[in-house]
């Protein structure tokens, strides 16, 4: 998979991909991450990406120019399957989506700021508006960012364990269950005495029965679903 993400802050993006999962995916060749300064596409001799909105109002608006050119510039080199733009007004990031983005090739991230993007842009351009939540922060940049640690940790091939992501919550449509490790008495806190039983069978039924119960008092709506 190869993941192009657009930004006026690309020196913000080093970090979370240079570490963790995120590198290793890369360095086996299962990924590809491509950070772009959007001001490199300004046709602007001052290289701004931004200007006053019309009808008045406060904050600055992100231009239609660079992005068209960024977008413009990468599609002339390959075809893309979507191109995103994180937004608080998009769609809510389920795991459902996060799987489906998962078996693309190509995407496209566009990372907004401060007062927004021209809608023209959302118009002409995005095929895919998500939000990370029911909040505001400074820029796409960490949304783009979560967004694309949970796709790539689903592809085939990039987590030592595969299953380990399958058995991950909201992957069955539930919450996960209590999970622990060693030592099996902690100060007289016992690990649960099925986990120790060796019977994979009651410990798998065991571990669904957990699931329910959490999901039922943590988010009773994914129940509904």
């Amino acid at each position: 998979m190869r993941v192009d993400i657009i930004t006026v802050l690309p020196d913000l993006l080093e970090s979370p991909f240079a570490h963790s999962i995120l590198k290793r995916a890369q360095n086996k060749g299962l990924a590809e991450i491509h950070v772009h300064n959007l001001r490199d596409y300004s046709d602007n001799k001052h290289k701004s990406v931004d200007d006053y909105p019309y009808g008045g109002g406060s904050g600055m608006v992100m231009s239609i120019q660079p992005f068209a050119a960024c977008i413009g510039a990468l599609k002339r080199e390959r075809s893309y399957d979507e191109v995103i733009f994180m937004t608080p007004d998009g769609s809510s990031l389920k795991q459902d989506t996060v799987n489906e983005l998962a078996i693309y090739e190509n995407i496209i991230i566009l990372c907004g700021h401060y007062k927004g993007i021209d809608q023209r842009i959302r118009d002409l351009y995005v095929s895919r508006e998500i939000s990370i939540g029911d909040y505001v922060v400074s820029g796409g940049e960490l949304p783009a960012a979560i967004l694309v640690d949970a796709i790539i940790r689903v592809i085939p091939g990039v987590l030592s364990d595969e299953t380990s992501a399958l058995s991950d919550s909201f992957q069955g449509g539930l919450l996960d269950a209590p999970v622990y490790t060693r030592p099996a008495n902690w100060e007289g806190v016992k690990v649960p005495e099925i986990l120790l039983s060796g019977n994979q069978s009651a410990i798998e039924n065991w571990r669904y029965e957990q699931a329910v119960a959490r999901t039922k008092e943590r988010r009773p709506d994914l129940l509904d679903n």
